[in-house]
């Protein structure tokens, strides 16, 4: 199971670096999951990006589209009591921010729940490093920010 967090997802729909390396990954994977709050993060981003570079706002409806439907083919993570729990506990652990915490918490509840090795895509060099931590395979490890 290869489990997106939004820096991934929107290489899936927005052309940047890895784009295509991500995309070979979701070929492969047999299931693909995201937390439920990468939906709200990558249309704000999307947001942010149609605004700061208006000639790009096609390209970015496009994206939406995009994403729309392809949202119900994700296996998608809810934000549980248990999450967010699991979320504090890395946020302080790992020196994490909010969200980032909360998507590695869903993509280790994935793995709870999947009974796998998670392949974890993120573009977060800390959050990588957290998520290869708990046993997850970050497949992008040596990019990011």
């Amino acid at each position: 199971m290869l489990y997106c967090d939004t820096s991934a997802l929107l290489k899936l729909y927005i052309e940047e670096t890895h784009s295509d390396s991500l995309k070979s990954q979701v070929a492969e994977a047999h299931a693909v999951a995201a937390c439920r709050i990468a939906w709200a993060e990558a249309y704000a981003a999307l947001a942010r990006r149609a605004r700061e570079v208006p000639t790009d706002r096609p390209v970015i409806e496009v994206a939406k589209t995009a994403l729309a439907a392809d949202w119900p083919h994700y296996v998608v993570l809810e934000v549980s009591q248990s999450v967010v729990e699991r979320a504090g506990d890395y946020a302080d652990t790992f020196a994490l921010r909010g969200y980032d915490s909360v998507q590695l918490a869903a993509a280790f509840e994935a793995g709870q729940i999947a009974q796998t090795t998670i392949d974890f895509a993120c573009f977060d060099v800390r959050l990588n490093k957290a998520a290869q931590l708990l046993g997850m395979k970050a497949v992008f490890l040596n990019q990011g920010a």
